[in-house]
């Protein structure tokens, strides 16, 4: 019990009862009040509730014939998608689609990456502070090290054996919703050259940036580490990781891809040809589509926009400030005690929110709450907490 690879346990269990307590919220905007907005407001978990994009289902329907086996390395107009993607939303303009590969969901490639790239005992895994936990979980599969890197000045003097063999950043990051600048990602690819030190970037929330004019005609979405301006122009060692199950509403899709260094790719394209890691074809098809149409992205952008600005103004207005949250698809809220005294007091009013603690110790005054759910339920969880 342990070994690195003895996993934590599965922290959204230790919600169950506080999801049982909101669920029995009457509804209006006191305990045990009446009214039409009862039953329990779950903003824990970011799980995508609009309907799919129709060009994207009418893609899949389209695809539904597939007797073949499909290919790991993605189709060509798959891979030729995502580079022109980005190029057109990103600011990247020149991306090899050797350099591309699709992936079944960001969450396995996460949690296999360490794996997939051949780290083992000894090895370290850098991940934020506040983070996703699943960095951690990937190191711990692989039999590596997890560590906390929050700066890397925090590392020391370095040697062979505290140098870390990964580096994950995650831009715009869940939970806090904290963009890194051009700035910061240059100086950590800068450092991980020197070092020789893998950076794998999640920017899965790209799409999401609520900064005044990101993402809009004049300007790209939230950097990317494959961006020249951070990398100079060269991916050697870098590696992007992006999903379309926020952008999309394509999370039942599982349509993700990694791209970057197409040295690194191809050894991860090895390992997953031979374990069958494989998205399926109808998928890469949909995917393909949903790449090329910005304006269901758009539009889905336009409703998270709307239910973002309900929601704070009655989080503040309950007394909570919220840090960060300049993209993605929560707030990261806090009234200065502890997460759970927090998420007990919002499922009071029938709303579940998720406990910083669950990313990091260093959370651990925070709640993240989730901007997806439907315009309804965000609209009574405005009303619960105004009560």
């Amino acid at each position: 019990m342990t070994s690195p690879r003895a996993l934590p346990d599965f922290p959204w269990d230790s919600l169950a009862p506080y999801k049982e307590r909101a669920s029995l919220f009457a509804g209006g905007t006191g305990a045990g009040g009446t009214g039409a907005a009862g039953g329990i407001v779950d903003l824990s978990v970011g799980t995508p509730v609009d309907p799919t994009p129709e060009v994207v289902q009418e893609a899949l329907r389209a695809a539904a014939d597939a007797p073949g086996y499909p290919q790991t390395y993605g189709t060509p107009q798959l891979r030729e998608a995502v580079a022109a993607w980005f190029a057109r939303r990103r600011g990247v303009p020149d991306l090899d689609p050797d350099g591309v590969l699709p992936t079944i969901g960001s969450k396995e490639l996460v949690a296999w990456l360490p794996t997939l790239l051949g780290l083992g005992e000894g090895d370290i895994v850098g991940f934020p502070g506040v983070a996703y936990p699943t960095y951690d979980v990937g190191a711990r599969l692989a039999g590596a090290r997890p560590q906390v890197v929050d700066g890397l000045a925090a590392l020391g003097p370095l040697t062979a054996a505290t140098t870390p063999k990964l580096l994950w950043l995650n831009s715009p990051s869940n939970p806090t919703g904290r963009v890194l600048g051009v700035d910061h990602l240059a100086k950590v690819v800068d450092w991980a050259r020197h070092h020789g030190v893998v950076v794998a970037s999640d920017e899965c929330y790209a799409e999401l940036d609520w900064r005044e004019g990101a993402g809009d005609n004049a300007a790209p979405t939230t950097p990317s580490i494959l961006d020249p301006r951070v990398c100079g122009g060269s991916r050697d060692g870098l590696l992007a990781v992006y999903s379309l199950s926020k952008q999309s509403n394509l999370a039942g899709y599982r349509a993700a891809f990694v791209a970057g260094d197409v040295s690194l790719v191809r050894r991860l394209l090895e390992v997953r040809k031979h374990a069958g890691m494989i998205v399926p074809w109808p998928v890469q098809q949909a995917l393909t589509v949903a790449l090329g149409d910005d304006v269901h992205v758009a539009e889905q952008k336009a409703r998270y926009a709307a239910r973002r600005a309900t929601l704070r103004a009655a989080v503040e207005r309950f007394g909570l400030r919220v840090d960060h949250s300049d993209a993605g698809l929560y707030l990261w809220a806090t009234r200065g005690e502890d997460c759970w005294a927090t998420v007990d007091a919002m499922a009071a009013r029938g709303i579940l929110v998720a406990p910083g603690s669950f990313y990091g110790e260093a959370g651990r005054e925070h709640v993240r709450i989730a901007l997806t759910a439907t315009d309804e339920r965000i609209g009574a969880a405005a009303e619960r907490l105004a009560g």
